[in-house]
C-alpha cells in the first residue's frame, strides 16, 4: 500500500505521492526510536524492555485476531501496531503493571484504530488514548516514577522534575546535563532529550516528519510557560519546560502522525496543542499536559481541516484568462 500525501485532505487530485510504503516509513520510525528505548533500559532497568515487549506483542495480537475475527485484509505486517505499541511503553514509567500496558494495547488497537477503519482513519493517536485510558481508570499504575544512578543502588522512588518544579519544590539535585542525557524521572521514552532528538534527526533526514509541525508545538508550549509563569509574568524556566516531561518525546513522534497531512493545519493544530498543554502546565492539577495537548488536536482536527480548506490546484484562480 503506498501512502498518499496530499496538500489537503478531501478527495481531489492531484496527489502527491511518495514512493514508500507505509509499512517503509513505520520501519523508520521504530528505528527512530531504538536510542530512547535502550535509553529507558539503561536508566530505568530490563523491566523497561519487557513492557515495551509486552505492549508490542499485544499490539500486533490485537489487530490479528480483530482482522481474522472480522474477516478483513491483515495489515499487522505493516509495523504500525508495532509503533503503537513502543509509544505506549513510552508514555509509562518503568513501574507499570504488565496488564496495564496490555490492557492500553487493546483498547489503543481495537477500540481507537480498528473500530475507525484502521491506520490513517483514527480520530486520535492510539497510544495516547490507551494512556488516557489508564489515567482515567487506573492511575496509580501509571504513577510511580523512579530514577536511577547506576551506582550499584536499586532505583529510587521521586516525582518528575516537572511535578518538583510546578509544585514550587527545589530541583537542584537534577542538573540540566542530568535532563539532557535522561538521568531523571520519567516515562520509560520521554526522559533523554538527546536520544530522542537522534531519532527525529533520522526522521527529518528520511523525510518522514513534518518539522514545522514538531517546532510550532514546542515554540507554543515554550513560549506560554515563559510568558505566564507562576513565579510571575516572563519569568518561566525554559530549559526545564523543554527537557522534563513528555514535550521533546511528543513532539518529535506524536505531533507528526498522519492523522492530518495537510502542512497548513499541521501547524494550527500543533498551536492548539501547545496552548492546551502549557495551560495545564501552569494553571490545571496535572503537572503535564502533553497527552492532552495532542489529543484535543487531533480530536479537532475534522473541523480545522473544514475551515482551512487548502488550495485545490486548478480551481479558483485569480486570473481565469486564458
Amino acid at each position: 500500500m503506498k501512502l498518499k500525501v496530499a496538500e489537503q485532505l478531501h478527495d481531489v487530485s492531484p496527489h502527491i505521492t511518495m514512493n514508500r510504503s507505509t509499512k517503509e516509513i513505520m520501519q523508520d520510525v521504530v528505528l527512530a526510536m531504538l536510542p530512547a528505548l535502550l535509553g529507558g533500559i539503561y536508566f530505568f532497568g530490563i523491566n523497561s524492555l519487557i513492557l515495551t515487549l509486552a505492549s508490542v506483542t499485544t499490539c500486533l495480537l490485537s489487530e490479528y485476531i480483530w482482522q481474522k475475527i472480522r474477516r478483513e485484509q491483515l495489515t499487522v505486517s505493516d509495523w504500525s501496531a508495532v509503533v503503537t505499541g513502543m509509544l505506549i511503553a513510552f508514555n509509562v514509567p518503568s513501574t507499570t503493571p504488565i496488564w496495564a500496558v496490555m490492557v492500553a494495547s487493546v483498547f489503543a488497537i481495537v477500540v481507537v484504530k480498528q473500530f475507525f477503519g484502521g491506520i490513517g482513519s483514527n480520530f486520535a493517536n492510539p497510544a495516547l488514548m490507551g494512556r488516557a485510558l489508564l489515567m482515567f481508570l487506573w492511575p496509580a499504575s501509571i504513577s510511580n516514577y523512579v530514577t536511577t544512578y547506576h551506582n550499584g543502588a536499586d532505583a529510587i522512588s521521586s516525582a518528575t522534575v516537572l511535578g518538583l518544579y510546578k509544585a514550587g519544590s527545589d530541583t537542584a539535585q537534577f542538573t540540566k546535563w542530568d535532563m539532557f542525557i535522561g538521568n531523571i524521572p520519567g516515562c520509560i521514552g520521554e526522559t533523554s532529550v538527546l536520544l530522542l532528538l537522534i531519532g527525529f534527526a533520522y526522521l527529518c533526514y528520511r523525510r518522514v516528519v513534518n518539522l514545522a509541525a514538531a517546532g510550532t508545538y514546542v515554540l507554543t508550549v515554550l513560549l506560554i510557560t515563559f510568558v505566564f509563569a507562576k513565579d510571575g509574568m516572563f519569568k518561566g524556566d525554559i530549559l526545564t519546560n523543554l527537557m522534563s516531561g513528555g514535550l521533546i518525546l511528543g513532539a518529535c513522534f506524536m505531533m507528526t502522525d498522519y492523522a492530518s497531512v495537510a502542512p497548513r493545519v499541521k501547524v494550527v493544530l500543533s498551536i492548539i496543542a501547545g496552548v492546551v498543554t502549557a495551560g495545564i502546565r501552569i494553571w490545571g492539577r496535572l503537572p503535564e499536559g502533553v497527552s492532552y495537548g495532542i489529543l484535543v488536536a487531533n480530536c479537532l482536527s475534522g473541523l480545522i481541516d473544514t475551515i482551512i480548506r487548502p488550495h485545490i490546484y486548478g480551481v479558483g484562480l485569480k486570473n481565469n484568462k486564458r
